[in-house]
């Protein structure tokens, strides 16, 4: 795994980190932005309905087009709509969700759904972990609440594996959850 050196400002965050910026939970902007701009991002939302199976950037990934894919992957999750979102992974993609085992596109739309409908107010902050050829390691943090009021902060990795167009064709996380006030959310 490559990694590069990083401040340890987050009790969270480990000494190696791929994030040699400042810690990027404490500006309230992703990481990744300061590092790559969002062009390529522009071109793949402008991407032809044709060439919706490619998804930019294509593996192997650099440092730059990591932290760009990680963003991406943010920014689509934070939308929290299920067919945009499934449409980074492969028609057949597998993932492990916590305990549940989700195989293929349609799965992973019903899945979202499902999620979304009872995490709400969800807002996600993704930080590349390591990564080489076309794999990634993601750590992760969310926050939600669900129908009574009551606020969470979801902590969690996954690991990626993409195709050779850029589609996720793997996706393993694990997820802990924690309860917090309101007051104490870091996300809004």
């Amino acid at each position: 795994m490559t990694h590069v050196a990083g401040s340890v400002s987050n009790p969270f965050k480990p000494q190696n980190t791929m994030n040699p910026f400042n810690d990027f939970f404490n500006d309230g902007r992703p990481f990744a932005t300061d590092a790559c701009g969002d062009t390529l991002w522009d071109d793949v939302l402008n991407q032809p309905e044709s060439d919706q199976e490619k998804r930019l950037p294509l593996p192997p990934f650099t440092l730059e087009t990591a932290l760009q894919k990680v963003q991406m992957a943010e920014d689509t999750w934070n939308t929290r709509d299920p067919e945009k979102v499934s449409r980074a992974y492969t028609a057949d993609t597998e993932w492990r969700n916590r305990t549940e085992f989700i195989n293929g596109r349609d799965e992973v739309k019903a899945f979202l759904t499902r999620k979304w409908a009872t995490e709400l107010d969800y807002k996600l902050k993704k930080e590349l972990w390591g990564f080489r050829e076309n794999r990634m390691a993601v750590r992760f943090e969310y926050e939600w609440h669900d129908t009574t009021g009551q606020w969470f902060r979801s902590y969690g990795n996954e690991l990626w594996e993409f195709d050779d167009n850029g589609l996720m064709r793997k996706r393993f996380a694990s997820i802990n959850d924690a309860p917090i006030d309101e007051k104490d959310r870091k996300f809004r």
